[in-house]
């Protein structure tokens, strides 16, 4: 359904994005990650047709961004980051008047203008002046301007931002709902938008793609070794050491020292495909440190996020 190949955008002798390629299948909920200012809001401008690239292409059904830049528009709804509402008009006459602006014929004006309002369930507010909605409905309100022409793809820049944790919530479950009639392309920085939103996830840093994948595939492809935290009543000053020359492990951490009903947490690493466990267990019971509680610690998004998004800059730091 889209198609972005080799996108470069620079600003004067500044590269913004460089060589970005990527593509989103057809219904697919795609995240697009970065850390702010990584080029994400660049990329989905020029992927909407409201900017040119330096170099690259990039097509939506079909149709080429530079060629066919008019037939893209009819097939994107686009969310950007800022919601770009006429405060002074009920909500209802403002999705009327974007039908207008898409195109919309008159006869089917008012079926899609319903048929949006329903989408985005924004139906309780529909006669009421924007400037009265709360920011989760005027949220809303954005989502449906986006879907009023019933495009095939979706692209929603920062959808959630500024929104509180009931209102992120419903605004989650309302574009997950959306991924059977339209392809989604969802670019954020928030990671739990993601992880709970997206079937495919793009990572973006410093204007390149830096992986992609299926969250889950990410962290399968990026895992590195196994982890294993324990918690013991009385860990002793040389207990990493001990526990160092346990088989396959490969690094001992004391992460913390809590008060003396919580004892000491560490997490010891081991070889990727190791459960080293009953080993653990049998030894920390037999030097009687006390075992309070022992778990397996799984990667997660965001040690990944953090992982791609910062070993540069430590790098360059050192």
């Amino acid at each position: 359904m889209i198609q972005v190949q080799g996108l470069t955008k620079y600003y004067r002798d500044v590269a913004a994005i460089e060589d970005v390629t990527f593509d989103v299948k057809k219904g697919e909920i795609l995240g697009f990650l970065g850390p702010n200012g990584a080029g994400k809001s660049t990329t989905m401008r020029i992927m909407t047709g409201f900017m040119a690239p330096t170099s690259g292409t990039a097509s939506v059904a079909g149709h080429d961004i530079l060629a066919e830049s008019l037939e893209v528009r009819r097939n994107i709804g686009y969310l950007p980051e800022t919601v770009p509402l006429y405060m002074d008009m009920d909500v209802r006459s403002y999705l009327d008047y974007c039908a207008r602006l898409r195109g919309v014929p008159n006869t089917k004006r008012k079926k899609a203008v319903n048929t949006a309002i329903e989408k985005a369930q924004c139906g309780e507010v529909a006669g009421q002046i924007i400037r009265k909605c709360s920011k989760g409905f005027r949220q809303r309100v954005g989502i449906a301007q986006a879907l009023v022409h019933n495009p095939p793809v979706l692209v929603l820049d920062e959808p959630t931002i500024g929104l509180d944790p009931r209102q992120i919530k419903e605004t989650r479950r309302l574009i997950r709902g959306l991924s059977g009639d339209h392809t989604v392309v969802l670019s954020t920085h928030i990671l739990p938008e993601v992880s709970q939103t997206c079937e495919r996830v793009v990572i973006i840093h410093e204007g390149r793609i830096v992986a992609e994948d299926t969250p889950d595939g990410l962290i399968t492809r990026l895992r590195q070794s196994e982890q294993t935290q324990i918690a013991v009543k009385d860990f002793p000053a040389d207990g990493e050491s001990q526990l160092s020359g346990l088989d396959n492990v490969r690094r001992v951490e004391r992460v913390a020292t809590a008060g003396a009903a919580d004892g000491s947490a560490v997490i010891i690493e081991s070889d990727l495909g190791t459960d080293i466990r009953t080993d653990l267990a049998a030894f920390v019971v037999t030097k009687g440190w006390g075992l309070l509680a022992m778990q397996r610690v799984f990667l997660t998004l965001e040690d990944i996020f953090l992982e791609l998004t910062t070993e540069e800059e430590e790098g360059v730091a050192q």
